[in-house]
């Protein structure tokens, strides 16, 4: 049995872990000073509470990284400094760049590195949620992770391979999403929304339910694509093209942020967030 120390369970990860606690691994995640809404979901993953990161890091053989992209880096430090000498599998919305960066930290620990991007929702039925993932024990790393709803495929390439399908997927996806909502933030503004509703009725039929369910289904986890938006930017600039398209995006969720908490918000509260107070 494969010992599976997870950081951290949130929406994504605790449903990662179920999954490959499904396939027979033992799944670890670290409670100390985390909150209920964390615990509640490790709980219903069915995963073993160790106490301390430090804890996880002795009793595990590959250790599994999801967590919001700026805190990748971190993570990945820790475990590093804990003399971790297992696999350190890196699952985080992170640059190329950012994913070798974090793979030479947790080898100079003495660990082995696989990159990984998860493309999908938590995985909870079938074929909805891949994990893709690049280097050197990519192969054994796959077939761990090949498990209940959740499907590993392995990108040929070293560190970074992986990383670069999950930063050209988000690009569009997320990206596309944000310059939706600021479509119509800058229509509303300028007082024709109703205006291009219809056209978009006429000409771009599909346009208005994305765009309303870009604001429902992205509110409250705009959060989380802040920094994914800059991994991104960071991935084309490092590529020599443009980067402003998603640094725009960033700021976009910047100011969904506050949605973080409380309610979901309507369609008319999110665009009235992200534009500006003009002045009179």
């Amino acid at each position: 049995m494969t010992t599976v120390g997870l950081l951290n369970p949130g929406d994504m990860g605790s449903k990662v872990g179920a999954a490959v606690r499904s396939a027979g691994s033992r799944v670890l995640w670290a409670g100390e000073g985390r909150s209920a809404d964390t615990r509640k979901r490790a709980s219903e993953g069915g995963l073993e509470d160790v106490g301390s990161v430090a804890a996880l890091v002795r009793a595990s053989d590959v250790i599994l990284s999801v967590c919001p992209p700026h805190a990748a880096l971190d993570v990945a430090k820790e475990v590093a400094g804990l003399r971790f000498a297992g696999t350190f599998v890196d699952g985080n919305a992170v640059s190329p760049a950012t994913a070798r960066e974090i793979g030479g930290v947790v080898e100079k620990g003495g660990a082995s590195f696989v990159d990984g991007g998860i493309i999908g929702p938590p995985p909870v039925k079938p074929g909805t949620t891949r994990f893709y993932v690049s280097g050197t024990a990519s192969e054994r790393i796959s077939a761990l992770l090949n498990a209940g709803p959740l499907q590993a495929i392995v990108v040929p390439g070293g560190p970074g391979a992986a990383s670069a399908v999950k930063m050209a997927y988000a690009s569009w996806t997320k990206g596309s999403a944000a310059l939706l909502l600021a479509v119509c933030a800058m229509a509303s503004a300028e007082g024709v929304e109703d205006s291009l509703q219809r056209e978009w009725k006429i000409s771009q039929t599909e346009l208005p339910s994305r765009a309303e369910g870009a604001a429902k289904s992205n509110a409250k986890k705009a959060w989380r694509f802040i920094g994914e938006m800059e991994e991104i930017a960071a991935t084309f600039a490092a590529a020599g093209l443009p980067d402003a398209f998603h640094q725009g995006a960033a700021e976009i969720y910047r100011r969904m942020a506050i949605y973080k908490e409380g309610p979901t918000p309507s369609f008319a509260e999110v665009l009235r967030a992200l534009t500006p107070r003009r002045p009179a």
